[in-house]
């Protein structure tokens, strides 16, 4: 998942016209006590509206990342690190200096990714707090790959449910990070290998052509990782092992969807320059929390019809289909 589906990506299904049409806009707020979030509100982390964008599509890369278990997954919250204190603000200067010293170093690409990583709720209010630490990674199963930070790609949130243990609350929770990975190099299972093997490579993955984790060395643990999110959960613990990757790739939506910048850029072709005007505006105010995505969603209706929508939703959906056969 790049940075710019977690800031701009709207989901929209053919579900939500059907549901807005039978008058049940799913306006309510989840009300769970404060207490269930204590710790990680505690840590400068501020919870997401569940009908905003980036709670929405950070709860759909989760989600969908979770293969089978996913139909009976449940994300309960999102919360976003707000924190200002100045460890917090000196570790993302680092970060925005290694990224552009990795761009500079790979020709002006820093590899800059979305990655997992699963924890017990103290441990990860302690690296949002603190940063990571040698302590985050004590485990040395044979299957790790070095020794290292180890997080999920972003598409294998699965890979980090075992490791997120559940709370007092019943709860699971995953950290959602940007990682600086530069130029990677493939490390096999069982390694003990603790540092880049050679100047030219900056950090680790299980493999080069299809990377599920991404190694991050200690020296560079605080640097090349900047903890942004956090998914509080609810999810069945996987079957054995890790799934494969054709199995999380077989999860299908359970209705079509279309990403909202892509749907307006299909509506013009059929709408004139005032309609999209309208639509554009109202895209924006939703963007900046000033209407609720049901709003959105209505306004859309009234100046594109629902024949045309569905229509459009259904023809992304059927151009999908046929891109992953």
């Amino acid at each position: 998942m790049e940075q710019s589906n977690v800031e701009e990506g709207i989901f929209t299904t053919i579900e939500d016209y059907e549901r807005l049409g039978s008058g049940n806009h799913g306006d309510e707020y989840d009300s769970l006590s404060s207490n269930r979030f204590r710790l990680l509100q505690g840590s400068g982390m501020r919870r997401l509206e569940e009908k905003g964008l980036e709670h929405e599509t950070v709860a759909k890369c989760f989600l969908s990342g979770l293969g089978s278990i996913g139909r009976d997954a449940q994300v309960v919250a999102v919360h976003k690190n707000w924190s200002s204190d100045s460890g917090k603000v000196a570790r993302e200067e680092a970060f925005r200096i290694f990224s552009d010293a990795v761009a500079t170093k790979c020709g002006g690409d820093a590899n800059i990714k979305f990655g997992w990583y699963g924890a017990p709720v103290d441990d990860i209010c302690q690296i949002v707090s603190h940063g990571f630490s040698r302590f985050n990674h004590k485990d040395m199963r044979s299957e790790l790959h070095g020794v290292g930070v180890s997080l999920c790609a972003a598409r294998f949130s699965i890979d980090c449910v075992s490791s997120s243990a559940v709370d007092q609350n019943g709860l699971q929770h995953a950290l959602l990070c940007r990682v600086i990975l530069g130029k990677v190099e493939a490390i096999p299972a069982g390694s003990k290998q603790f540092y880049p093997s050679s100047s030219a490579f900056d950090t680790g993955v299980d493999s080069l052509f299809a990377p599920r984790k991404y190694i991050v060395w200690d020296a560079f643990m605080n640097s090349h990782i900047q903890p942004t999110y956090v998914v509080s959960f609810k999810a069945p613990q996987p079957k054995g092992t890790q799934m494969n990757m054709k199995s999380v790739n077989m999860v299908k939506p359970r209705s079509a969807w279309v990403s909202f910048p892509t749907l307006m850029l299909t509506l013009s072709r059929f709408l004139d320059p005032r309609k999209m005007s309208l639509i554009h505006k109202w895209h924006e105010d939703f963007i900046r929390n000033k209407i609720p995505r049901p709003q959105l969603i209505n306004k859309v209706r009234h100046i594109a019809g629902d024949e045309l929508l569905i229509a459009v939703i259904k023809k992304q959906r059927r151009k999908e289909v046929m891109q992953v056969a």
